[in-house]
Formats: structure tokens, C-alpha cells, sequence
């Protein structure tokens, strides 16, 4: 898995409420990759996501426009190895 990573990233802005999730999770099983995203009770919405970095880089421009509805002020990114631990994208509920 050395042509594999992880992307670690938390969105800023309105993107609670305006189908974040949804979208993102649909970009990123379009561009292959697994992992989660959820809803944080402070109003951000954080994921993680792996699989090649050419196509992590994809969703995080993604990331930094959001679906119509949404109103990204800052995007927060971290890269690591990638761990395997997932088989796709799925939207984790956090109970907030």
C-alpha cells in the first residue's frame, strides 16, 4: 500500500445542514477511495478518507467548494500512510 494515503481533513463554514456529506461521500466513492465523513457538534464537518493521492487531491478541491449550498471558509488538511481500514465511503453518525 506505498502508493496509498490518507487525508485527514476538517471544513469550516456552513456545511451542516447543506447535504455535505452527502456530496462528499459521492465524490469520493466516484473517485475510489474509502473512509467516512461525519457531522462534528462544533458545526465542522471532518473526515478521512485513503487511496491514491492523485485522487485524495481531487476531493480535497472538493472539499474547499462544497456542494451549492455550502459556505466553506477554511479547509484544515493533514497526509499520512494510508492504514486499510476501510472497504468504502461511508458518512459515520457521530450522535451529535
Amino acid at each position: 500500500m506505498s502508493d496509498q494515503y490518507r487525508l485527514e481533513a476538517t471544513v469550516y463554514g456552513r456545511v451542516q445542514g447543506v447535504s455535505f456529506r452527502y456530496y462528499t461521500q459521492q465524490e469520493a466513492r466516484r473517485l475510489g477511495l474509502t473512509g467516512w465523513v461525519a457531522n462534528h457538534p462544533d458545526g465542522t464537518v471532518r473526515l478521512i478518507a485513503e487511496g491514491p493521492r492523485p485522487d485524495l487531491e481531487k476531493l480535497l478541491t472538493f472539499l474547499h467548494h462544497g456542494p451549492p449550498a455550502a459556505l466553506v471558509r477554511q479547509v484544515e488538511s493533514t497526509w499520512q500512510p494510508a492504514g486499510g481500514e476501510w472497504r468504502t465511503f461511508g458518512v459515520n453518525y457521530l450522535g451529535n
